[in-house]
């Protein structure tokens, strides 16, 4: 209850500058709603904001600008969207109706099957794109032998951009599952 009433006194005059340290820690889902709507709201204001998390689906659902810091060293900087595509991995979910082997052997050199869940005739199928490829060479390739349903990219969330950051830092605590 305290932390509420922080939080209102805090943003009831409309600043033009928020600073917030962990601002869903300790409330209820209800509660997060009520504080991450006047956060969306604020900003579109115009209210700059600062918000200091570990939570990175807040991050994601928030913030168009992040800086990544560990250990007193920004690791990453720039807008969510953009760093989200830095880390891109070039893997596709891809869904089709046909013979998952008939795709398997068209995505010959350009992609990977990475798996396949089959539902009957209809397959959704996770490509890694190989040797520079892109998406239009791979469905120019399994287009004759299956029906294409829809393909798009997996983009990395934030949570896995910060473990690999992170990892690749200080792979020793992240193996032990000893971060900071």
């Amino acid at each position: 209850m305290a932390q509420k009433v922080q939080f209102i006194t805090t943003v009831m005059h409309n600043p033009k500058l928020l600073i917030l340290d962990e601002p869903f820690s300790g409330f209820d889902p209800i509660n997060a709603d009520l504080v991450r709507n006047e956060i969306i709201r604020l900003s579109k204001e115009g209210t700059t904001i600062l918000l200091s998390t570990h939570g990175m689906a807040s991050v994601e659902e928030l913030c168009d600008h992040i800086a990544l810091i560990d250990k007193a060293k920004v690791m990453l900087n720039g807008s969510v969207k953009d760093v989200r595509k830095q880390f891109s991995t070039q893997t596709y979910k891809v869904e089709f109706t046909g013979s998952r082997i008939a795709f398997t052997n068209a995505l010959a050199f350009h992609g990977e099957l990475l798996d396949c869940v089959e539902d009957g005739a209809n397959c959704t199928a996770r490509v890694k794109l190989l040797h520079g490829a892109d998406l239009s060479t791979v469905l120019r390739n399994v287009l004759p032998v299956v029906s294409i349903r829809g393909a798009q990219e997996e983009i990395p969330r934030m949570h896995d951009i910060f473990i690999r950051v992170v990892s690749e830092r200080e792979p020793e605590l992240v193996r032990s599952g000893m971060t900071e």
